[in-house]
């Protein structure tokens, strides 16, 4: 950073870091003369987290998922340099089959990560629409990577009996066979009048909690559309209201207040009655 030798009163000011609505955090060096920026040195490099530390008491498998953060928009490449690494120094032969499977994998990544470039491009020189057309393109990439590597199926595996040991309850509890659900075992409020049935997986992996989280919010929609249809009618209070019947305050000067707040954008109504 070049501060001018000559110039007194300057004022260094720390931005960040901070995520300045781009990929990346960034820390600026700020030297300011009044209200004039006269320097600024931008600090890069945020992202590092420290991955060399964690990997020292990590296995290579186990270090696979944090080195997919480097590059988040290519995840495979940083993958792929982290086993070539140790396969070259234990001159461990790949089949020929899993480097086949590598190329692919990684010219996939390659796809995805330039069409993640091309649509913010388009948007900045006027062109809006391919900017929602590469989601869709790169949808198709992901489930590919999805199909490929289902990195949660078979990892985490909680059986019944440490379910039960280890005092797991709701999705945990269900995700390792066993259906237990107390809206189902106590029935309290009213929920056995409606039509829904209990999540449960018999795997207890990581994959099963999901399924049992991803299904009882299914569920859960079905039991609101229920209720909302079914709801019996009965007296309600306004509470909005309650404002109205309030003792008047003789400082607001016979204007009576109502704020809303369920708009987008509160407003405030005030109504003089002399004026009704």
């Amino acid at each position: 950073m070049n501060v001018p030798a000559t110039r007194e009163d300057l004022m260094i000011v720390n931005m960040g870091p901070h995520h300045p609505s781009m990929h990346g955090v960034l820390r600026l060096i700020v030297t300011l003369d009044g209200e004039d920026v006269i320097d600024c040195e931008p600090i890069l490099g945020y992202l590092h987290r420290g991955m060399e530390k964690i990997a020292e008491n990590r296995t290579i498998i186990q270090y696979l998922p944090y080195v997919t953060r480097w590059d988040y928009l290519a995840t495979m490449f940083t993958e792929a340099i982290t086993v070539n690494a140790p396969e070259q120094l234990g001159n461990i032969q790949v089949p020929k089959r899993a480097s086949y499977i590598r190329v692919i994998m990684l010219e996939l990544s390659r796809i995805a990560s330039h069409l993640l470039w091309l649509g913010p491009f388009m948007a900045d020189i006027g062109a809006q629409t391919p900017f929602f057309y590469i989601f869709r393109e790169r949808e198709l990439v992901y489930d590919l990577f999805e199909a490929a590597t289902e990195r949660v199926e078979g990892v985490g595996i909680i059986g019944v009996e440490e379910a039960i040991n280890w005092g797991l309850s709701g999705p945990m509890l269900r995700a390792s066979g066993i259906q237990w659900d107390l809206r189902k075992v106590d029935r309290y409020e009213c929920y056995d009048e409606f039509d829904w049935e209990v999540q449960w997986q018999k795997e207890g992996d990581s994959l099963s909690r999901y399924l049992v989280r991803i299904g009882e919010m299914v569920e859960s929609i079905k039991i609101i559309q229920q209720a909302l249809e079914g709801i019996p009618g009965g007296p309600y209070e306004n509470l909005e209201i309650r404002c109205f019947d309030r003792v008047r305050n003789p400082e607001l000067n016979d204007f009576d207040y109502r704020f809303i707040s369920k708009k987008p954008s509160p407003t405030l109504n005030c109504r003089n009655k002399n004026s009704m």
